[in-house]
């Protein structure tokens, strides 16, 4: 397993959750909800900086059949412009399906309800997310995901 913090990143078009790993890559937590629009990749390239990240997973959202709508085709433009402001090879995508129902029904069996719920399951779908991609590189050897080049 590759060492160092990853950030998850579930993509919404009113909402980003943000998730992050250990250094060890073992356990992902979720960070921060950040406002989709003006800003928000500023705001993900400075928690990149500000975790000393050694990557971000970004969430593709695919149907259960596994085709891309637009959702994911949105998901992949916006991970192409967070590329393009970060290292290369830095960014990735990962099948992030089934994320938020499974990050809604853990806040429902944890108690968390209505207005407080939905201040958190963007970050806790993208805990979900990242979860996921660790687990998989864990189980694999090799980092998850398809690796994103950067567009303007």
């Amino acid at each position: 397993m590759r060492q160092g913090v990853r950030l998850g990143v579930d993509v919404g078009s009113v909402r980003i959750g943000v998730a992050r790993s250990d250094p060890g890559g073992i356990l992902a937590s979720p960070l921060e909800t950040v406002k989709s629009g003006k800003g928000d990749i500023d705001r993900l390239v400075a928690l990149v900086a500000e975790h000393e990240a050694v990557e971000v997973v970004v969430g593709l959202p695919t149907s259960l059949s596994g085709r891309e709508g637009p959702a994911a085709k949105s998901a992949r433009r916006f991970a192409g412009w967070l590329a393009g402001r970060l290292p290369p090879g830095t960014v990735r995508l990962y099948d992030e399906r089934l994320t938020t129902v499974t990050a809604e029904s853990g806040l429902r069996a944890g108690g968390v309800h209505g207005q407080a719920r939905r201040k958190v399951v963007d970050q806790a779908a993208a805990a979900v997310l990242l979860q996921a991609a660790l687990d998989g590189e864990r189980s694999t050897g090799r980092p998850a995901g398809e690796i994103v080049r950067g567009s303007a």
